[in-house]
């Protein structure tokens, strides 16, 4: 059946048309692209859509070195404009000569419609994604912002290689592909439950394609966790509203001392859960939801055991990035708690980002310290994939928003994992550190 948008006449070579970069040279490679992409089968110009994925990386390009020479010909689309002025930059976006970056929900439902015959004849518009989506149908929708309706186009991917640690893809794999060498792909041995390396991915598209499919697998198998748990507080709220209806005051009473048990008087144990929270954590960071509340579980049954109240477990988690992120996303801590409800609640209100090698340990161990010299507290669980910082990498690090900054904020002062971990030892607070990712161990 014929597509009723038209034929399809996107040009897309799986093979070439996708670039993994290092931090150093990313701005750069999306520059050069956006340079090559311009000038189309004749001297006359196409029409460039810039897709990124958040706001904060969008204006980061925008205001680089790297788009400094042509920023005068750039505009940008972002939620935060007028209804007046989004209508009026999608109309000009596929005019030729025209550079537009905008974030990742004007790829999805946006119509970029090209009226401009010159645009049309000399290949069309081309749209750069800057970021993999987790998800195909993104993907198919932003290539579909060009194409459309039998018109011409073009599209390509250039990706931040840190980024892409949360699809758990490798630095190392990366350089196999870009040196020629095929990754093996691991199917199903079913009579052994083992993974047997028995095909080669073609290109780096269907290993890239690959890693999305096994995280949405995942990311989906735990939400359904997720969503049993949701179920079940929702089967006991709308019985709470059923004993309210018939006046059922025992039961009224017993649901709201449960559900109003909080973090109050001498505590036995305080614990400290630190937690990575850059891109390469994303699914561990999802899984964390489900596993609060079994921890919870287990600790209120072993209290129960030696009859002590299970209002003596508490716990906050704290969570780190690196010092490529701002004061209030380089650490964010919940509330001390003894529901895991309400700890879910903060755990969904914190989103992946941000990672450069060595991560922040430092600043969470710090965070530690300090809650400690408030009120003393029992443990710490460290949680990551990578090694902390060096010192020379702290000093190298905190000149991405440089000292002047970091003195305005409450890490004025530069400090060493070392240092923190000293720290908690003198006061004897254990630290119990779990590594996801062979490269922790360094």
């Amino acid at each position: 059946m014929p597509s009723v948008y038209g034929k399809n006449n996107l040009k897309f070579i799986e093979k070439d048309d996708i670039m993994i970069e290092n931090s150093d040279d990313y701005f750069n490679v999306i520059r050069k692209e956006i340079d090559n992409r311009l000038i189309g089968k004749s001297s006359e110009k196409r029409a460039i859509l810039g897709i990124f994925e958040t706001k904060q990386k969008l204006k980061e390009f925008y205001g680089s070195k790297a788009l400094e020479p042509i920023k005068e010909s750039v505009v940008y689309l972002i939620e935060e404009l007028s209804s007046e002025e989004k209508e009026s930059l999608i109309k000009r976006a596929t005019a030729s000569g025209q550079i537009t970056l905008l974030t990742r929900k004007f790829g999805r439902g946006t119509d970029f419609i090209c009226y401009d015959q010159t645009v049309s004849a000399n290949g069309g518009t081309h749209v750069i994604q800057t970021f993999l989506s987790e998800e195909l149908s993104e993907e198919v929708q932003i290539k579909g912002r060009t194409a459309r309706q039998g018109d011409h186009g073009s599209y390509s991917m250039i990706l931040l290689d840190r980024d892409q640690e949360k699809f758990h893809i490798e630095r190392e794999n990366i350089d196999d592909f870009q040196r020629g060498k095929n990754l093996l792909n691991p199917t199903t041995n079913n009579s052994s439950d083992q993974f047997k390396a028995t095909e080669k991915y073609d290109t780096i598209y269907d290993f890239l394609n690959d890693k999305c499919n096994n995280l949405f697998k995942t990311q989906y198998a735990e939400n359904m966790k997720y969503v049993l748990k949701a179920k079940e507080r929702h089967v006991a709220a709308q019985k709470f509203l059923s004993d309210l209806h018939s006046r059922n005051i025992t039961s009224i009473k017993n649901f709201l001392v449960e559900e109003n048990k909080g973090a109050k008087g001498n505590w036995t144990s305080r614990t400290v859960c630190l937690m990575d929270a850059t891109v390469s954590m994303a699914n561990y960071l999802n899984n964390c939801k489900n596993t609060a509340g079994i921890m919870y579980e287990c600790a209120f049954r072993i209290l129960q055991d030696h009859k002590i109240s299970t209002d003596s477990f508490q716990i906050q988690l704290a969570v780190y990035r690196n010092y490529n992120s701002p004061e209030n996303k380089i650490l964010q801590s919940s509330p001390w708690e003894t529901k895991p409800d309400n700890l879910c609640t903060f755990i969904n209100t914190i989103e992946v980002e941000g990672g450069w090698d060595n991560e922040a340990i430092e600043i969470g161990l710090w965070h530690a310290n300090d809650e400690n010299d408030r009120e003393p507290i029992t443990q710490v669980i460290l949680i990551g994939d990578a090694s902390p910082n060096t010192k020379t990498e702290i000093i190298e690090k905190r000149k991405q928003y440089g000292e002047e900054y970091w003195k305005t904020t409450k890490f004025s002062k530069s400090t060493y994992y070392e240092n923190e971990l000293e720290k908690l030892k003198s006061k004897n607070i254990p630290v119990h550190a779990f590594f996801v990712a062979d490269r922790a161990k360094e």
